[in-house]
């Protein structure tokens, strides 16, 4: 918490995992978040560097300086295609009191989805609904041996002529 009756910072650890995504991509996974407060702002995921996928983020000429907090160094995230311009801060030197927070990763809410991970939100991950060649992973697992040597479904018909795969 920084010293600044008129303008408190208050930081702490979650005890909860968190992720970014951009473009249908999870850019950032952490079980190491901090939750930074401050008056007027919404909440603030800081993401460690090492578990932010900086391949997809090159650093802009942008900067910020916050009386709060110092300055800001500003990050483009890039992803198939789309661009998601300076989406993404960081504080390489923060002020006293918010060492803690200095080279992570938060990212503006409106540009890329921060969120809480939680069972359902794990449940419903795409690749746990598209399962493979299209079909879901309940018709999947219901065609492979359940220990007893039988398929516990009919068998569906091959989906790649033998002779085009020669």
């Amino acid at each position: 918490m920084t010293d600044d009756t008129y303008h408190p910072i208050t930081l702490e650890p979650s005890r909860r995992r968190w992720r970014a995504k951009f473009a249908g991509h999870v850019i950032a996974d952490t079980d190491e978040a901090l939750l930074l407060r401050e008056p007027g702002d919404p909440l603030r995921i800081y993401f460690p560097r090492g578990d932010v996928a900086m391949e997809f983020m090159g650093r802009t000429d942008k900067r910020d300086h916050s009386p709060h907090k110092g300055d800001a160094s500003f990050f483009t995230v890039v992803m198939d295609g789309q661009f998601g311009e300076n989406a993404a801060w960081s504080y390489e030197h923060p002020l006293p009191g918010l060492e803690a927070i200095a080279g992570r990763i938060a990212f503006f809410t409106h540009k890329v989805e921060v969120y809480e991970v939680t069972d359902e939100r794990v449940k419903t991950h795409p690749r746990n609904v598209e399962g493979v060649g299209g079909r879901p992973v309940s018709a999947v697992i219901q065609h492979t041996d359940s220990g007893s040597g039988a398929s516990q479904r009919e068998h569906w018909e091959p989906n790649v002529d033998e002779d085009e795969a020669r």
